[in-house]
């Protein structure tokens, strides 16, 4: 899949305030600071699409992106270390779980992860929602250009163990050095059935 065309669509803060726009949807989680943003805009060769915030955590809505005018990509509000007050992260969760329990389009969530670290109990607790959901996942763990060649395979299989997600599910990421773009839209594209 070659992505042509993303533009931002809508955002919603409540899961209420979803719109089905009867379009299939991708959606993207991860914790605050696992480069969600840059993931994005990699994917779809665009560096100004998502913004890249300084701070953790400065995506507070859900944000649709319309791809090729086939599809949307859902970024959800990043989780974990973001300074914001737990009513707001009970807010945060409520949006995430509602949209899973009710989106009908949701074909597929990419999970991203932090390479260089065990995964949180966040992204534990991320897992088990989609698997009681029953929502297809794909894990991707990011920055990967940050540790050396020979150390990805012994990350990779460290976030498995702790995840229980079959290692060679997992697919390396590097948002700078452009690492499992064309392997992630792959399988996006296996998950969506469309053709470009």
């Amino acid at each position: 899949m070659i992505i042509k065309k993303a533009v931002y669509d809508y955002g919603f803060a409540l899961a209420n305030q979803y719109v089905d726009k009867n379009l299939p949807e991708i959606a993207v989680a991860g914790k605050s600071n696992v480069g969600k943003s840059s993931f994005i805009n990699m994917l779809c060769n665009n560096n100004k699409l998502s913004r890249v915030g300084q701070k953790p955590g400065k995506t507070i809505l859900i944000n649709a992106f319309k791809i090729n005018d086939s599809f949307y990509l859902m970024d959800f509000p990043g989780y974990g270390f973001a300074k914001v007050s737990d009513k707001e992260k009970e807010r945060w969760a409520s949006l995430m779980e509602g949209y899973l329990s009710t989106s009908k389009q949701l074909k597929c969530v990419v999970l991203l992860l932090d390479i260089r670290h065990d995964p949180t109990a966040q992204d534990i607790q991320m897992i088990k929602w989609l698997s009681y959901y029953h929502i297809p996942f794909i894990v991707g763990a990011t920055k990967a250009d940050k540790i050396g060649t020979s150390q990805i395979h012994k990350a990779l299989k460290n976030i498995s163990v702790k995840t229980g997600v079959i290692v060679n599910q997992i697919i390396s990421v590097s948002s700078e050095k452009r690492i499992g773009k064309e392997e992630i839209l792959a399988r996006i594209e296996e998950m969506l059935q469309i053709e470009n």
